[in-house]
């Protein structure tokens, strides 16, 4: 590959770095401190399409990746960013988002642009925000200037999911000769065996879903059709005309209707592939659907279960409401059957579990999901990050589940709750009408610390513990607050209303603020076998959130758990962590209203995270033990907590937030924002620290698709 800097006088060829996760170009030098640029990628039409490249300025010499840059796909595997670069430029880094595999571009780009480039581009893409920069400027407000040209040149002037599709999932002539040329030289290629229960679709739309297995790029399928005693006489003379062009449709009819666990059931019995890819009749499949499946198997053909993103398409064939989802998360799954389509499951393994069950219909898949996932090892599931299905949500071809709520909304309670009884959990209609699992305590509840580092501001301290002692419903609670050089004469009258309760101690650790090293002395303290690491500004709204993070603590394979924090405007302030925002981590749906579902309900259930916020973290003691605590060396006040958890998940513990338990955290009141050059070259040495030590973890997050942004965790595209 090549990377050339040009325009504006300058015409060079760059040297390309390739390092173990991504490659780098030195820019110190150059000249491009404070410059306006375009950086475009030119991806290899060779390579296959995981990769999803993701660009960084690095400005400091310690800085490892830098922090992302909201570059755009523009179409036919080239994305470009156009924007000011950093006046201590120090490096351009690019890497890829799938699994940290290195990135492959056949070409990098660094074009200067001239004032009226930028202007004539600002104006064709936002005039409104174009007209204010160019306001600005004349009125000699260059940041202000600089700030609405920015805005106006990163406006796409064609957004939404459709523009989307055109320039991140169209297939192009000659991805579909790649695609082709790389199947041609398997060797034993395996068979998928699609199955299809059929029952009274409009004809039009099975006719669809029927034409979309025949446009697979990938030739080694078997359709596997069950017409279920359709009563619509156009039905099997159409399955009958499809079955008898291709060899590879094979069609059965029941003699009587049994609904779609029985007829599935009686595919899945004519299935002569490996695999079982599972297809309703009014949706469709993409071209490249069962490609991008056979790679998967490919590469790893031990596994039990895959599934893809999907979207919804209506009756006039229009895409929408695309669901990017988290690699496997049991958590999630207990809530909502969010792996939905597409599935495919290893026939032996099908079988092996009864397939669908009778009696379970409109949550008959999740059943199956929740019972041939239980106890199977995750490193047998893979989730494939593309658009492999089109649901469809046009009028007159609804479900069994849209047409009886009730009776499915039952049977997913029942799935779940035959799951977790035999180890005493128990299944309840949550928010939305998700599942809600609740976790037993055991009687006597075990003891929880709860360690709270405190300087002073004894008001905010005095909410905190008036909430954990007179508004929280738990029966064993010891409090450890480590005082770090308090002064203020309201703090000592505070600590000395509760000199004589012995719930509450005062551990004094005088010195500079090291958040990790005051956590790890109050663990020191600790006698309970649970740890509440929490903020001395988190104030207690509701009285069983401590339960619901003890029973998820309590779980053998949880090392930490997480609560849904608010901001006092009733915003959301923590909804876990997401790796790779801004550059390190950042935490999901910040800002947005506390009432709100999010991302596919996301903040109303339970699921898995790589990280939560150190703000109001349980785990148990032993686990804290295990894996070294806080490290107190190196990030004495960012990013520990999320140095905990990956080590606690490289452990081999999940870490699960819930919106079960609910507090108001009034962020930074006692220690204040990043806004000193102390703090802010403190907080830029610990995100070095991140980088070196995490490296491509930061930037492939398993809770968060590829296809989302990285500038925020809003699950935006």
């Amino acid at each position: 590959m090549e990377a050339v800097l040009v325009g504006v006088g300058a015409n060079r060829t760059l040297v390309v770095h390739r390092d173990a996760d991504g490659l780098r170009l030195d820019l110190a030098g150059l000249g491009l401190g404070g410059a306006w640029v375009t950086i475009t990628l030119h991806d290899n039409p060779a390579a296959p399409r995981e990769a999803h490249p993701l660009m960084s300025l690095v400005v400091s010499d310690e800085a490892r990746f830098g922090v992302p840059v909201a570059h755009e796909a523009v179409g036919a595997g080239v994305s470009a960013w156009t924007g000011q670069v950093p006046a201590t430029i120090r490096a351009l880094r690019v890497a890829n988002l799938a699994g940290g595999r290195p990135p492959h571009p056949s070409r990098i780009t660094i074009r200067r642009r001239t004032r009226p480039a930028l202007v004539a581009r600002a104006f064709s893409r936002a005039p409104g925000l174009a007209v204010r920069a160019v306001y600005w400027r004349s009125l000699g407000k260059r940041v202000r200037g600089r700030s609405f040209l920015d805005r106006a040149l990163r406006h796409r002037s064609e957004g939404g999911y459709a523009a989307w599709i055109r320039r991140a999932d169209t297939l192009d002539s000659a991805e579909r000769r790649r695609i082709a040329a790389e199947v041609a030289a398997w060797e034993a290629p395996p068979l998928i065996s699609v199955l299809m229960p059929v029952h009274d679709p409009a004809p039009k739309v099975l006719r669809t879903a029927l034409r979309s297995v025949e446009a697979q790029l990938y030739p080694y399928w078997e359709l596997c059709v069950v017409d279920d005693a359709s009563t619509d006489p156009r039905i099997p003379q159409l399955l009958a005309r499809f079955a008898a062009a291709d060899p590879r449709i094979r069609v059965a009819r029941r003699a009587e209707n049994g609904h779609i666990a029985r007829a599935t059931n009686d595919a899945a019995a004519a299935a002569r592939g490996t695999f079982c890819a599972f297809l309703d009749h009014d949706d469709a499949l993409p071209a490249h659907a069962l490609y991008e499946v056979a790679r998967a198997i490919r590469a790893d053909p031990d596994l039990v279960l895959i599934y893809s993103d999907e979207d919804k398409v209506d009756r006039r064939g229009n895409r929408f409401d695309p669901h990017f989802k988290a690699d496997f998360d049991h958590e999630l799954l207990y809530a909502q059957n969010y792996i939905n389509h597409l599935t495919v499951v290893r026939t032996e393994a099908f079988r092996a579990v009864g397939g669908l069950r009778p009696g379970f219909e409109g949550s008959q898949d999740h059943d199956l999901l929740l019972r041939l996932t239980d106890g199977l090892d995750s490193a047998r599931i893979r989730h494939i990050p593309a658009v492999l299905y089109h649901w469809r949500a046009a009028s007159g071809s609804g479900t069994f589940s849209d047409r009886a709520s009730a009776r499915t909304e039952a049977a997913r309670l029942r799935a779940l709750d035959e799951i977790v009884a035999p180890w005493g959990g128990r299944a309840e209609r949550g928010p939305a009408g998700f599942n809600r699992l609740v976790r037993p305590i055991p009687d006597p509840a075990p003891r929880v610390s709860v360690i709270i580092p405190t300087r002073d501001r004894a008001e905010l301290l005095r909410v905190t513990l008036d909430g954990l002692f007179g508004r929280t419903d738990y029966p064993t609670i010891e409090v450890v607050v480590v005082d770090n050089d308090s002064r203020e004469p309201e703090t000592r009258a505070l600590f000395a209303e509760y000199r004589d309760d012995p719930r509450l101690r005062v551990v004094a650790v005088p010195g500079a603020f090291n958040f990790s090293d005051l956590s790890n002395r109050g663990a020191a303290a600790a006698t309970g076998s649970v740890l509440l690491f929490l903020n001395n500004d988190v104030e207690v709204i509701e009285p069983g959130w401590l339960r619901e993070l003890v029973s998820i603590a309590l779980v053998p394979d949880v090392g930490a758990v997480g609560a849904k924090l608010l901001y006092p405007d009733g915003t959301v302030q923590h909804g876990g962590v997401i790796l790779g925002i801004g550059g390190v981590a950042g935490h999901s749906h910040l800002g947005v209203d506390g009432d709100a579902p999010g991302y596919f309900g996301r903040m109303t259930v339970a699921h898995e995270a790589s990280a939560v916020t150190g703000a109001c973290l349980a785990m148990r003691a032993d686990v804290f033990a295990a894996v070294g605590g806080f490290d107190a060396q190196d990030l004495k006040v960012a990013f520990n907590d999320v140095d905990l958890c990956l080590r606690v998940r490289e452990a081999g513990y999940r870490i699960v937030w819930t919106p079960f338990a609910t507090l108001v955290h009034h962020e930074s009141k006692s220690r204040g924002p990043e806004d000193t050059p102390e703090k802010l070259i403190r907080f830029e040495r610990e995100t070095a620290v991140m980088q070196a030590r995490w490296g491509a973890r930061l930037r492939a997050d398993p809770y968060y698709n590829i296809n989302l942004s990285r500038i925020s965790g809003h699950y935006r595209f």
